[in-house]
């Protein structure tokens, strides 16, 4: 049976237990134990997490430990230097040293991304980067294995991260069970961009809401703003006013922005064509979305395809 030792300390951010479910599923549907899980800190005892519950910890303890975690928070704390020091020990210990969300930043600190290639929080990649210019910041990850090290981007990514430690250690098929029972999809192979343009276009008002639905349905269609306006019953120049004030975006940046990302899922998942993902997503050709990849991404999509076979 592996141990698992995750490491707390206060104001950690409580959503980063999730990878405790993951192994608690995995000993389940598995049928007997193959993880045990210790939540560990420095002072022992009692632990506030940012929201003000509470977990019970044991002092750290540097030996028989497969995989430690170290758990992140919301605002990339400054990180204690005993758990600095206590990561720095146990990375010659331990199969894995690992972190989720902003916890990278104590790996960074003791040295341990040096020369590496990592990821965090999107919101926090560009502090880690120039905290730490020796480490190579992959902010378009869901999850980094690089060796022995593996970290993984924030919020629920580290339950991606605890799933892929059940894939690795053993087997495809039970790291799907648990992701089922979960009812999380398994699985984002670290390749995925962290954050959705549908995020990024957020309307006040229903008329351009109504028309952003319409336009996710059509996708495959030419989308004019003709199309756009009727569907928000408002004439095109009505349509093309109000939508840029509301989302900072003209309609036809903001379809962009859609079939990039609609592309980019059809390409991770490996199983179409460019030539199929193109039509599909209304880009017509290859060539059209492949500059539109450019754009949006900085990389042709087969690039990105490339890396997220690699990653898998």
């Amino acid at each position: 049976m592996q141990r698992i030792g995750v490491v707390l300390y206060p104001g950690f951010s409580l959503i980063n237990l999730g990878v405790v479910s993951v192994f608690e599923f995995a000993n389940i549907s598995h049928g007997s134990p193959l993880y045990e899980v210790v939540l560990l800190s420095e002072p022992g005892g009692l632990i506030a997490s940012s929201s003000g519950v509470e977990v019970n910890t044991a002092t750290l303890q540097e030996e028989g430990f497969d995989t430690v975690i170290i758990v992140g928070d919301n605002d990339a704390l400054v990180p204690a230097p005993a758990l600095v020091e206590f990561l720095q020990v146990v990375s010659t210990r331990s199969r894995r040293v690992c972190s989720t969300c902003t916890g990278a930043f104590y790996l960074a600190q003791a040295g341990l991304l040096d020369g590496r290639r990592a990821t965090t929080h999107w919101f926090f990649a560009s502090k880690l980067r120039k905290d730490y210019p020796e480490v190579h910041v992959e902010e378009d990850r869901i999850f980094v294995n690089d060796g022995a090290i593996w970290t993984s981007a924030g919020a629920t990514a580290c339950i991606d991260l605890a799933l892929a430690f059940v894939e690795q250690d053993v087997s495809t098929d039970l790291a799907r069970l648990v992701a089922k029972k979960l009812v999380v999809y398994h699985r984002r192979t670290g390749g995925q961009t962290q954050h959705s343009a549908l995020l990024d276009i957020l309307p006040r008002s229903d008329r351009i809401q109504k028309a952003l639905t319409y336009a996710k349905q059509h996708l495959h269609t030419s989308l004019s703003v003709e199309d756009l306006a009727n569907a928000a019953n408002l004439s095109p120049r009505q349509f093309s006013r109000a939508f840029h004030e509301e989302t900072g975006h003209t309609p036809a940046k903001a379809i962009e922005h859609l079939r990039t990302e609609s592309a980019r899922i059809m390409l991770e998942s490996g199983r179409h064509t460019m030539e199929t993902i193109a039509r599909d997503v209304g880009f017509g050709d290859p060539d059209r979305m492949r500059r539109a990849f450019l754009r949006a991404f900085g990389q042709p999509p087969q690039v990105i395809r490339r890396a997220t076979r690699a990653a898998a």
